[in-house]
């Protein structure tokens, strides 16, 4: 699921002093290669979405050429589907081809946050943080990378645009505190308090929806009638993925609601007591 980051506690911080150098050094370098990151994870995916068709690759022989191009990946379109969004769905449905693999080198990156809190570099509850942290490497590699009905879901598109989209401005945030002594533009602050309204539902619910392509359906329409069962060929990992899949949705909404908290006391006047964690 979306993250939301815990506060610093400004007493403390006020009392420490700043950061030692080398140690707010290290976390504007992570923050901003992070943003880097996740703005490749973010134009890679708009290039594929909306970008110009791409050329079959070239090889050295004709023959390899026209296998290559040939056997392009099968997507099922719904009929109910506009022509006009034929094409963008076909492309959603073929997004982890194109960012699958710089997804989850980057999100993978994100485990170092769980050391910064046990290494104190930043003051966060280890649970939340590691929670947070283990969703998206759980739907990044027991999940999209595991199964080609995840890679193959229109959701896995959308769930790494509302990533990207998120992380950006996230580690953008971070960055841009720590290099401003505890302050962020304010633009910046607004958007940082303000995307999660769309982002976070579209995130988490499209990993929940990328989580529930990879569940068996059985097909069976002859033989024991036990095989027709809804859950006659789960394992127990599908069992698991399942239980998953039902217990995302109330999940989502403390959360969601701690964030409109959150937000209020940022632009209600009242001061959020702490300052933004910056990993």
């Amino acid at each position: 699921m979306a993250s939301e980051p815990t506060q610093l506690n400004r007493d403390q911080r006020k009392k420490k002093g700043t950061a030692a150098p080398l140690v707010q050094a290290y976390l504007v370098a992570y923050n901003l290669l992070s943003a880097a990151g996740w703005s490749l994870v973010l134009y890679q995916t708009l290039a594929h979405l909306f970008g110009a068709p791409q050329q079959p690759p070239q090889h050295d022989s004709l023959l390899a050429t026209i296998k290559a191009s040939a056997t392009p990946p099968f997507v099922w379109v719904p009929s109910l589907l506009p022509a006009s969004l034929a094409p963008l769905y076909t492309r959603a449905c073929t997004t982890y081809d194109a960012v699958g693999t710089t997804t989850a080198r980057v999100q993978t990156a994100a485990a170092l946050e769980v050391f910064h809190v046990l290494l104190g570099l930043v003051r966060s509850p280890l649970p939340t943080t590691t929670v947070q942290v283990a969703s998206r490497l759980f739907s990044v590699w027991a999940i999209a990378a595991r199964f080609p009905s995840a890679q193959r879901s229109p959701f896995y598109a959308s769930m790494v645009l509302s990533w990207a989209l998120t992380e950006v401005v996230r580690y953008a945030f971070y960055a841009a505190t720590l290099l401003g002594n505890g302050s962020a533009p304010a633009p910046l602050t607004w958007v940082r308090y303000s995307t999660f309204f769309v982002l976070y539902p579209t995130g988490a619910g499209s990993e929940a929806l990328v989580n529930l392509a990879t569940l068996p359906v059985s097909l069976a329409r002859s033989g024991a009638w036990w095989d027709a069962l809804p859950l006659a060929h789960w394992d127990a990992y599908a069992i698991a993925r399942g239980v998953l899949f039902i217990a995302w949705w109330p999940g989502l909404y403390p959360m969601y609601t701690h964030m409109i908290k959150q937000r209020r006391k940022m632009f209600g006047g009242q001061k959020l007591g702490a300052k933004p964690k910056t990993h």
